[in-house]
């Protein structure tokens, strides 16, 4: 007979997405066990199998669900039909506030990527791609001085990006700078040199 299925268990499956995400961007996904899991689920094993199928199944999710919602609340940004810069400063401060949010997931996604069978790191890879390309399109109407070339479009959204992606070495999210207020500083420094006349 089937296992009954819990009415928290969206909850408990988020949870232990959360917890797993935690715990491989502290230890690794490759040197962390099923055991250490259920621990840092406070969970068993058995608990465990009945959410997933894998410790894979479990990293494969968590960089899913964190990439995929990034992309489908950009896309939602989008839809307002702003004005490109507000758009820009609107999708940094998006960026920003849930890179600061979901740190652990971040890390996982830098560090673990490798870990991915080929066709999920295909599928999260394209995903990731919109995004890169959500970026280029807002430049591309911002883009008065005609730099975003082929050969250096792609270059400029990902200076961008970088500047948000990688702030889960140092960025607290409790300290006195705020998400959106990094996001801000970002897009200023970028936009005043961006939109520069070329030397």
């Amino acid at each position: 007979m089937a296992r009954t299925q819990s009415k928290l268990y969206p909850e408990i499956r988020q949870g232990i997405l959360k917890s797993a995400a935690e715990l491989f961007a502290r230890k690794g996904f490759s040197t962390t066990t099923i055991v250490d899991l259920a621990e840092a689920c406070n969970s068993s094993r058995g608990a465990l199998y009945h959410y997933f199928a894998s410790k894979e199944e479990i990293l494969t999710r968590i960089l899913e669900e964190h990439v995929s919602t990034m992309l489908t609340v950009l896309v939602d940004v989008g839809e307002q039909r702003l004005e490109p810069k507000d758009h820009l400063r609107t999708v940094a401060r998006t960026i920003m506030r849930m890179n600061s949010e979901n740190q652990s997931e971040q890390i996982v996604l830098l560090n673990d990527w490798n870990q991915l069978e080929e066709k999920k790191r295909q599928e999260i890879g394209a995903m990731q791609r919109r995004i890169v390309a959500l970026i280029r399109d807002i430049l591309s109407r911002l883009d008065h001085e005609h730099r975003m070339t082929p050969r250096f479009a792609t270059s400029y959204a990902m200076s961008l990006l970088g500047s948000l992606n990688y702030t889960y070495a140092w960025f607290d999210p409790k300290g006195p700078v705020s998400a959106e207020d990094y996001a801000d500083q970002v897009i200023d420094v970028f936009l005043n040199g961006f939109l520069s006349a070329p030397h």
